[in-house]
């Protein structure tokens, strides 16, 4: 289980960028039936109109956050951060994250993972097309089809529970809604080779 300490340095990554009552909205936040069906309804959408290539995960998971914002009355969030399997590491960036510097560049370079918040729930719709696709590390993708299996297009969990499943997101940075923005002209750009 991850630590409550934990949920609050996330809470403070929320507040840094977007305020307090954003960060206090965030952590009260609980999913309804509806939430969880319009998340999924979002994810499909998205895989259908994104195409699969290497390295548009960031792309893939700043779209799905658009989507949600626009679908949910709910605290949607877009997260930088490191996703281990068991512990080890599988994608991350060993630098000190400077969200501005890397996440205004149109095509940004960084080498951890990005996701989706709604509230303290991880909305993660890159994670099983990385495992899926022939550029993933070895660890992630044989964890992703044990424990998950095949066609699986969207994780949606409890941020503490994640390590129940053997993962891990460690977030670094909360991007602003404009760093949101620029990686959506990547996303644009994805769709438009469709």
């Amino acid at each position: 289980m991850i630590p409550a300490k934990d949920l609050v340095h996330l809470g403070k990554l929320v507040a840094a960028r977007h305020g307090w009552a954003e960060a206090r909205a965030f952590k009260a936040y609980e999913p309804d039936d509806a939430d969880r069906a319009r998340m999924a309804g979002c994810a499909v959408e998205l895989l259908k109109a994104l195409p699969k290539a290497p390295g548009t995960s960031a792309f893939l998971s700043a779209a799905f956050a658009v989507q949600l914002d626009r679908h949910l009355s709910a605290p949607v969030h877009l997260v930088a951060g490191t996703l281990s399997v068991d512990g080890v590491a599988v994608y991350e960036d060993s630098r000190a994250v400077d969200g501005p510097a890397i996440f205004a560049a149109p095509e940004p370079q960084w080498g951890g993972h990005i996701w989706a918040m709604v509230g303290p729930y991880i909305a993660d719709v890159a994670i099983f097309r990385a495992a899926y696709s022939s550029d993933c590390p070895p660890a992630l993708a044989r964890h992703v089809h044990s424990v998950f299996g095949q066609e699986k297009g969207l994780y949606v969990d409890h941020w503490r529970r994640a390590r129940r499943v053997g993962l891990g997101y460690e977030p670094q940075y909360v991007l602003s809604r404009d760093e949101v923005t620029s990686l959506m002209g990547g996303a644009y750009r994805l769709m438009q080779q469709t």
